[in-house]
């Protein structure tokens, strides 16, 4: 028996050990990262922000057309400020979608 511990011990440390190991790197390495179907989603729901956005813009027109008073509290499409961060948005995903 004390013959037999060294064969499967000394296996086990140099092979097993590493490959565990190896194996659980992969495995972190490969859950942290956006996958197509990630980014293809989040491609859709940006599309899907956009168009409500729009209607909400016309909505807001449709609004302040009846009542003079109307103040929109929120971002609004024809401000240079507003559409900075959007327009740098559609560059990135213009830019993606050209690498593929």
């Amino acid at each position: 028996m004390e013959d037999i511990l060294p064969f499967f011990a000394v296996p086990t440390v140099i092979i097993g050990l590493p490959w565990l190991i190896l194996h659980y790197v992969t495995k972190w390495k490969t859950a942290a990262t956006i996958t197509t179907d990630d980014e293809d989603l989040l491609g859709d729901l940006y599309q899907l922000a956009k168009r409500l956005d729009e209607r909400m813009d016309t909505v807001e027109r449709l609004v302040a057309s009846d009542n003079p008073d109307y103040q929109p509290a929120r971002l609004m499409h024809d401000r240079e400020t507003d559409n900075q961060q959007l327009r740098e948005l559609d560059r990135m995903l213009a830019e993606k979608k050209e690498a593929r």
